[in-house]
């Protein structure tokens, strides 16, 4: 399947799922379209997703490939994906203590979408930029 076809499946999907939820032309709230827009649009919780494709590890590890994220946010990110599904904790009764967090199955269906928006943001952020450059000139 081309990345053209997945994005127009993936348009389709939306359009149904909002065609089906709407009233007066907008979004409910209780939407499931709104719902995804809702998991992606918090920056922390697509890049930890993405920091875990590559398998289980520990908040030390995530913190260290993420970069720029306190131990507080990225322990609220990863209660807030563990509690949509999207990510399971591991503890182990070791001395020290160690947890480990992975993707669940269902967090791995959000990989495909991640990466979408990440070469969409390649494509066209000089443009974003220069747009917001412009608007914030005198």
């Amino acid at each position: 399947m081309t990345h053209t076809t997945k994005m127009t499946q993936t348009a389709d999907a939306v359009n149904t799922a909002s065609a089906a939820n709407t009233a007066d032309d907008g979004l409910l709230a209780d939407c499931r379209a709104r719902l995804a827009f809702d998991l992606l649009a918090n920056t922390w919780n697509a890049v930890t997703l993405w920091a875990l494709r590559h398998g289980p590890r520990r908040p030390g590890e995530l913190r260290g490939r993420i970069g720029g994220i306190s131990p507080k946010i990225l322990t609220e990110t990863l209660r807030r994906l563990e509690y949509n599904g999207l990510v399971a904790r591991q503890s182990y009764a070791e001395s020290p203590p160690r947890v480990e967090y992975e993707l669940t199955a269902l967090g791995r269906t959000l990989l495909d979408p991640i990466e979408a928006f990440g070469a969409w943001a390649f494509d066209h952020g000089d443009e974003v930029m220069a747009a917001q450059e412009r608007a914030d000139a005198p």
